[in-house]
């Protein structure tokens, strides 16, 4: 009998150890990424098996929970791919593809596994319409071998935002689509604008154009790419020495007027001279920036500076005037001037606003604002609010006030002393005053940022808060990051934060009020080119 009990209870424990094999250990790994429509293949999950022994084995069951997700129905399909050297889901090596049964998406295509270390990724696509206020909740449940069932760590991912990807790589024949900027019509439209970088992803000079996606539906569809800024072969040059970039939005919210401004640099100034190239063919090669060395100069001739050109439409975003061209606005000593990148406002007396930004007369960056009182026939530049400063965003104070938010120079590698710049005026950027916040607040790598004044009504009063989302690091352009305000940006509680996004990508933003309860976010994610999310009001009180 005793002999008996001891050979049961050997059995008992080789069953146990053949049920949940110590030989495969696993890590799961669950990144804050958002989950888009109109992407093939969406990661969410990775999964890490570490073999413990030279065995080799085989995969024969993988089981995915989707708890958690708002509407199964928004995907139409879980797959399990290999890993490639960045650590990204590598679409050649197909582990399985299964499609959602009730909460579960279950894998048992046989795989062989021969190296110590396999590195999976559980990747969703989404339907196309899905609704952007949903979660997807994906975690890796269950993983058997021809070894035994493998034990699984707790993951503690939470579920994940939809979205939408707005531009991806190549789209359109465009390569690279850059630099967002994002309002919303007084007819509710949202108008998604960015550069068009057509050949690479390289900045100025080059052939870009400013482009423009709308949506009717509160960013679930948008409609098909339209440009708005082409100065094509303008002066007899070819369009890759015609290019406009940096686009900002505005929208005039008395007259529903929408003016997009955008930097055009024509044909291409010599670094060390700072002179006119002649020459310059489709065959040429030569290429400089306008914030490089000399590739913008004192004056106002296109053979001088790059030119700050403004076009308008007056019928929500359909079509687009002839641009105008407003560099005269600038002082003639100054290298450059240019409009800085994503919106503008309309202020409470209906004076219209853009953040600005240039070169002064030493060649050292600095952001203001340039302004109209008269319904964008003229247009009116302040004086630099900093200096050593570039990309900024602006809002109206409680108070009449405008505050601008500035990119700072002095942040780049810099983990000790980091933050945004931030500065006030009262009288439209003739004097300005450094605000407490400045250079303590908002921590950057050194990149754009987007401030956005959000007003709603709350028990028949209106109130507002301040909204920021930037690359919340000192050092990458990664974990990109919600941010309010409630006491007009004197601070930013980090309880309220709300991550978009935590790998790296190239990190700009803009935000728009979709409705009195919504907000918009387009941002250059490390996802697609271009993301649009929706985050509820509710989530930021």
């Amino acid at each position: 009998m005793i002999r008996q009990g001891i050979t049961l209870i050997a059995a008992l424990l080789l069953l146990i150890s053949c049920g949940t094999t110590g030989e495969v250990g696993v890590t799961l790994t669950s990144p804050v990424l958002p989950v888009l429509t109109g992407k093939a293949f969406n990661p969410v999950q990775q999964i890490t098996l570490m073999r413990q022994q030279p065995d080799d084995y085989t995969l024969e069951k993988v089981v995915v929970s989707l708890e958690g997700t708002t509407d199964i129905g928004d995907i139409t399909k879980v797959t399990l791919f290999g890993t490639n050297e960045k650590g990204l889901p590598d679409t050649g090596i197909t582990v399985g593809e299964a499609v959602p049964q009730g909460t579960t998406a279950v894998f048992t295509d046989h795989f062989p596994v021969t190296g110590d270390t396999l590195t999976l990724w559980v990747t969703v696509t989404l339907k196309e319409d899905a609704d952007l206020t949903h979660r997807i909740g994906i975690r890796c449940s269950e993983i058997i071998t021809d070894k035994g069932r493998l034990r699984l760590p707790d993951s503690d991912g939470q579920p994940l935002r939809t979205g939408v990807a707005l531009r991806q790589h190549g789209q359109d024949g465009v390569h690279t689509s850059r630099i967002p900027g994002l309002a919303t019509s007084k007819r509710g439209t949202l108008m998604a604008i960015y550069d068009a970088r057509y050949e690479s992803a390289r900045d100025l000079q080059g052939h870009m154009d400013i482009a423009l996606n709308r949506s009717f539906d509160g960013g679930r569809t948008w409609e098909p790419m339209q440009v708005v800024l082409d100065m094509k072969e303008w002066g007899g040059m070819p369009e890759k020495y015609n290019g406009v970039s940096d686009a900002c939005i505005l929208v005039d919210d008395h007259t529903g007027d929408i003016y997009v401004a955008g930097l055009w640099m024509h044909g291409l100034l010599d670094a060390e001279t700072g002179k006119w190239v002649d020459g310059l063919n489709a065959d040429s090669t030569r290429w400089l920036h306008q914030w490089r060395a000399k590739g913008s100069q004192p004056g106002f001739g296109v053979k001088e500076t790059s030119q700050f050109l403004i076009t308008k439409s007056c019928d929500d975003g359909l079509t687009w005037s002839e641009p105008i061209n407003i560099t005269t606005a600038k002082k003639k000593e100054w290298w450059l001037f240019a409009p800085a990148p994503g919106q503008g406002i309309t202020m409470t007396d209906g004076t219209l606003v853009f953040p600005t930004q240039g070169r002064d007369e030493n060649g050292t960056s600095f952001s203001n604002i340039t302004w109209s009182k008269d319904g964008g026939k003229t247009w009116t530049t302040g004086n630099p609010a900093a200096r050593n400063t570039t990309e900024c965003a602006v809002v109206e104070l409680g108070n009449g006030d405008l505050m601008l938010n500035m990119r700072d120079n002095r942040n780049k590698g810099n983990e000790v002393v980091n933050g945004r710049s931030v500065f006030v005026t009262d009288d439209l950027g003739e004097t300005w005053t450094e605000h407490p916040t400045s250079r303590k607040a908002l921590i950057e790598p050194t990149c754009m940022a987007s401030l956005h004044k959000h007003t709603y009504q709350e028990g028949g009063e209106e109130k507002s808060v301040l909204l920021f989302v930037n690359p919340a690091s000192a050092t990458k352009r990664n974990h990109i990051t919600l941010k309010v305000s409630q006491d007009e940006g004197n601070s930013w509680p980090e309880e309220k934060q709300i991550l978009l996004d935590e790998y790296s990508g190239r990190g700009y933003s803009c935000i728009t009020s979709v409705n009195d309860s919504t907000i918009g976010i387009l941002y250059e994610s490390s996802q697609a080119d271009m993301v649009f999310q929706t985050v509820s009001l509710n989530e930021m009180q």
